[in-house]
């Protein structure tokens, strides 16, 4: 709103100041001047005449209007007339001069090359219908959208900003400094430059404006502050006119060394591509830096130009910088333009604008002078679907009134000349080949494709710059430091001059000596040291800037990470549960228990029933398993309990018993092995008092629970494990520990204690071992230093620090600092729970085999038997068929008749008899046949 007043008041001046006189006499009515297929059409152009920009840009200008009238192609009956003001790089001037090109009718402008300048005039030929070309203005929120007549024949910024986004990430930099001069032009492209970032997860650190009217000590004071920051990547957007006179202060400062980053947009080198020899005193001050270019494939007419720039005399340079490029095609792109709407029939008539004689009634200011090109809007739709072949590439427009094909060249400054180490499209990222080669590739954007030419640094230095020191603004590197009442060895008060010492403090001090930039810090106790502070406040005090940073026994969880940031964890934590214990007193049939009575009654009765199974197989051919009654039940009891030690002295004799046999051992060596560890397990045994095993059961009991008091256990409890918080007991040090849990929950102490596992093993060295962990550790976490979100995610500072918290892990520095103040007693774990009795589930399976081998046993010895005692008395027909035996003589002795005590006695006897009876009834039956 406020600039549209501005616009108003211009045109009220200028048709008061610069309107000739004749024009009062005009009638206000709307008069129409038509003019179908001209000899001559206008067009204007505005420069910044003695400018960088401007000195490459009038000429090449020019050159395109005498191309363009002397082309025999293009514009054959028409020839343009170039209209141009010197904008002085004013924005009133350019808005005057914009109005005055106005009243000559102009079909087009070309320029402004100011972002500023075309900001105000946008506003003009939107009310007019006159397409504006602009070669020169950059400016990322200069929109076709809000500025409907405004044509950007370069490339805008967005673009550029992502260029070096994606360079300033490929050397894994998350952080820059911004400079840029303080308008239109270089404020919008730093929002753009940071948006970038933001998408990468990286941001611009500070952001230093430069007035445009800024002095050599305003420029100085700027660099001096920016020099005491951390970040030492510095990226330069200011004008081309004015921007070495940065880097010439930058240079006496000594900020153009090694261990800086420098990076400029287009504006260097458009200044060093005007002239074909270098400056050697420019080129000394910015000897490593990293620029940009717009770039344009090198072409035949691109070359055919450059031949023709040396002819120009109107020129001012001797060479040219890609601006003139842009501009030299915006010429030709109206001309394209032009000849296409002159051949479909377009003819230019201008009328007056109603709304402007409106407001001339009653008022001295005229504005009637400024008429409407009717026909600007169908030119502009002929100029944004034009395509050609310009100087700067393909000249084709997008929907959004973009060009399409947005490129830059990386450029190294270095020496006496410049390198150039790659590219960068919107389609292939950072790449060493040229754009225009990978247009007609489907390509994959992923880190791992990006790369580029080694680059020269500031310094002459070819390894990539840190990109970040330790900011040396004077201000004492503040470190808060817990000040508890319990663990000494952690962290705590001491009388020397750092004022505090402990565990963390030497893996603090250890890890800063390994940076390569020095940090002093200042310990500040955080606590009274009466009572453990909230480890929680803590880390919410540095996230909001009352410390610098946060030194201790910092254990890292979600809810502090939300809010600040943390080194590489350098010891690693996780709660435990801590339980009493007391050894078990000897008692006298302790021997039973390894066994359930179910277990042992099982057991015994397959030793007897082994015993006798090893009897009814070996006692027909076993001397030893035969005589009276009595003899035969001691020897069986007797074998079977031999086994149980594998002295048996008996000798087996039949293959069956020898295999059941054999199973037995194996399932005796079984079972006294593990009668054997479950016994000594029980001897040994230290049982505990409590009933809280594990995580388990210590939430299903109601006993209360001790914590550390100020830790982070407190809220875990309740929160996570839905604790009532009436069963927690804050506890200060090992000694509350002790006495709490020799209390018990029915003294008023407690049943178990949670608390980190670093902790608990110091409090185990405490307590000699008279307790016990048990269970798992249930949460994983670790100790490391908190550090201020003014040193953001991913600061350089944490990233070096963690870097040397692993240095100090790899070289055996963090154990030995680890043995020095936290070394502990080792505790046995190994029989921490009571012992059990094994059941007679653990064997069942082992029984089972060794009673179906048993059974499978029996029943070959039966069948055997049978077949015998059925040959031992054969009938007439059996005997018979004993000279030409049949495969059915076993099984047809089933139906028939059986003795049991004729069976018995069978079995009784001695199987060498069996076997003599039966040779003898073969011989007999023979020799009934014979005869």
């Amino acid at each position: 709103m406020r600039r549209n007043s501005v616009n108003i008041l211009v045109l009220g001046l200028w048709v008061m100041v610069v309107m000739p006189l004749e024009i009062k006499g005009q009638s206000q009515t709307s008069k129409t001047i038509v003019t179908r297929s001209p000899s001559v059409v206008n067009v204007g152009a505005l420069f910044a005449v003695n400018s960088v920009i401007g000195r490459s840009a009038k000429p090449a200008v020019a050159a395109a209007i005498d191309d363009v009238n002397s082309s025999p192609t293009v514009l054959t009956e028409t020839r343009l007339n170039l209209i141009s003001y010197d904008t002085n790089c004013s924005g009133f001037l350019g808005t005057i001069e914009a109005l005055q090109l106005m009243e000559k009718d102009v079909v087009a402008m070309i320029g402004p090359q100011s972002s500023v300048i075309a900001h105000l005039i946008s506003h003009i030929v939107n009310e007019l219908h006159v397409p504006l070309l602009s070669f020169g203005a950059t400016d990322p929120t200069l929109s076709g959208h809000q500025h409907p007549y405004f044509v950007r024949t370069t490339q805008s910024d967005y673009y550029q900003m992502s260029a070096i986004t994606d360079f300033v990430l490929n050397f894994e930099w998350k952080e820059v400094v911004a400079i840029f001069v303080d308008d239109d032009y270089g404020r919008n492209g730093i929002l753009a430059l940071g948006e970038a970032l933001a998408k990468k997860r990286a941001k611009i650190s500070y952001k230093a404006a430069i007035t445009p009217s800024a002095s050599h000590s305003d420029i100085t004071e700027l660099l001096v502050k920016i020099n005491m920051m951390e970040s030492r990547v510095y990226v330069v957007h200011v004008n081309p006119d004015s921007g070495l006179e940065i880097f010439a202060l930058a240079k006496k400062l000594g900020m153009v060394t090694s261990g800086y980053v420098w990076i400029t947009t287009d504006w260097l080198l458009a200044v060093l591509d005007s002239s074909e020899v270098l400056d050697p005193k420019t080129m000394d001050v910015i000897q490593g830096v990293i620029s940009l270019r717009q770039h344009t494939p090198n072409s035949d007419i691109k070359k055919s130009f450059t031949t023709k720039w040396k002819s120009i005399k109107e020129k001012q340079t001797s060479s040219f910088n890609s601006y003139a490029l842009n501009a030299y095609d915006s010429v030709w792109l109206l001309a394209h333009a032009l000849d296409k709407f002159f051949k479909s029939g377009g003819s230019i008539t201008f009328s007056n604008d109603s709304k402007l004689g409106h407001i001339t009634n009653g008022s001295k200011l005229q504005f009637s002078a400024l008429r409407i090109f009717n026909e600007g809007t169908q030119l502009l739709q002929t100029i944004l679907a034009t395509t050609f072949a310009g100087l700067s590439g393909n000249v084709k427009f997008d929907q959004d009134k973009k060009l399409l094909y947005p490129a830059y060249d990386i450029v190294n400054i270095g020496g006496t000349g410049l390198r150039t180490v790659g590219y960068w499209s919107n389609h292939s990222g950072l790449s060493t080949s040229a754009p225009e080669s990978s247009y007609a590739k489907h390509l994959n954007n992923s880190s791992n494709d990006q790369r580029l030419y080694s680059v020269i640094w500031p310094g002459g230095m070819s390894k990539r710059p840190r990109g970040w020191v330790y900011p040396n603004n004077g201000k004492p590197f503040r470190v808060a430091v817990p000040y508890g009442y319990s663990y000494k060895e952690v962290v705590t008060k001491d009388k020397s001059q750092k004022g505090v010492r402990g565990y963390c403090i030497d893996v603090f001090e250890a890890a800063v000596n390994l940076l390569p930039y020095p940090v002093i810090p200042e310990y500040i106790l955080y606590g009274d040291g009466q009572r453990n502070p909230s480890y929680s406040d803590l880390v919410r005090a540095v996230a909001e800037n009352k410390y610098d940073a946060a030194v201790g026994d910092i254990t890292i969880i979600t809810n502090r990470t939300r809010i600040a940031d943390f080194t590489q964890p350098y010891l690693e934590s996780g709660l435990v549960i801590v339980v009493p214990l007391n050894k078990s007193k000897p008692k006298s049939w302790a021997f039973l228990r390894p066994f359930t009575i179910e277990m042992w009654l099982v057991s015994g009765g397959f030793f007897l029933f082994i015993g006798f199974v090893v009897w009814f197989l070996e006692h027909r051919s076993n001397e030893e398993f035969r005589g009276p009654p009595l003899g035969q039940i001691v020897t069986v009891l007797w074998f079977s309990f031999s086994t149980m030690f594998f002295s048996h002295r008996e000798k087996i004799v039949s293959t069956l018993a020898r295999f059941v046999l054999i199973l037995w051992l194996f399932v005796v060596l079984i079972i006294t092995s593990s009668y054997t560890a479950s016994l000594t397990s029980i001897l040994t045994v230290q049982q505990l008092t409590s009933t809280i095993e594990g995580i388990d059961s210590l939430i299903s009991s109601n006993d209360p629970i001790g914590v550390q008091e100020g830790t982070f256990s407190h809220n875990y409890l309740i929160q996570e494990l839905n604790i009532p918080e009436s069963r927690i007991v804050p506890l200060r040090d090992e000694v509350e520990y002790l006495n709490a849990l020799h209390l018990g929950p029915e003294g008023g102490g407690v049943a178990a204690i949670v608390d980190e596992l670093p902790y608990v093993e110091l409090f185990m060295r405490y307590s000699k071992c008279e307790f016990r962990i048990v269970g798992q550790e249930f949460t994983k976490s670790g100790w490391g230093f908190n550090w201020l979100q003014a040193f953001p995610r991913d600061s350089p500072l944490a990233i070096d620090l963690s870097t040397a918290i692993l240095q100090l892990s790899e070289n055996g520095d963090l154990q030995r600092i680890h043995d020095k103040w936290l070394s502990t007693t080792l505790c046995s774990q190994t029989s921490i729970l009571e012992g059990k009795s094994l059941t007679l589930d653990n064997f069942w399976g082992l029984f089972l085999v060794c009673g179906i081998t048993c059974f499978i046993s029996i029943c070959i010895f039966f069948c055997r038997m049978f077949c015998a005692y059925r040959r031992y008395t054969p009938d007439e027909e059996a005997a018979r068929g004993i000279v030409e035996p049949d495969s059915t003589t076993c099984s047809r002795w089933f139906f028939g008749a059986i003795s049991f005590k004729d069976v018995i006695e069978f079995y009784d006897k001695k199987e060498e008899v069996i076997k003599q009876k039966l040779r003898r009834n073969t011989r007999q039956v023979i020799r009934d046949s014979k005869t």
